[in-house]
């Protein structure tokens, strides 16, 4: 089994920034396509970014672009999402997620296409 652990989460007024960090252990880091989902009260799980095993190449959602960036420490076997210009609908709970298998595609953007996550941390945007 793959082990998730995010943190950094907390509360920022709009307009501010946070990082947000994921450790994992249990298999090779190096090799596996990283992911930051996002979870909202009574809404569906989304896509947010994601990073291939490399870090040469990301892919983010629509709504984050131009504010959010996904990279990689492989040394360390973490992930971070630095989030600037946080708006209130940026609250939720945010995972970290990995596939299954290793190389697999980091254009993959459905929950189910993840087969390890986190636990989620909480970011909260006042207005």
């Amino acid at each position: 089994q793959v082990q998730l652990v995010e943190s950094g989460g907390g509360l920022v007024q709009a307009g501010g920034s946070l990082r947000l960090s994921c450790a994992a252990s249990g298999r090779t880091f190096s090799s596996s396509t990283m992911a930051w989902f996002r979870q909202a009260p009574g809404k569906e799980r989304d896509f947010v970014a994601s990073v291939n095993w490399t870090g040469g190449s990301t892919y983010y959602a629509d709504f984050v672009k131009g504010r959010f960036t996904i990279s990689r420490d492989n040394a360390k076997s973490t992930i971070y999402l630095q989030m600037n210009s946080l708006k209130p609908e940026d609250t939720a709970v945010y995972y970290c997620a990995t596939p299954r298998t290793s190389y697999a595609s980091h254009a993959l953007r459905r929950p189910s296409d993840y087969g390890y996550w986190g636990q989620g941390t909480q970011v909260t945007v006042s207005s």
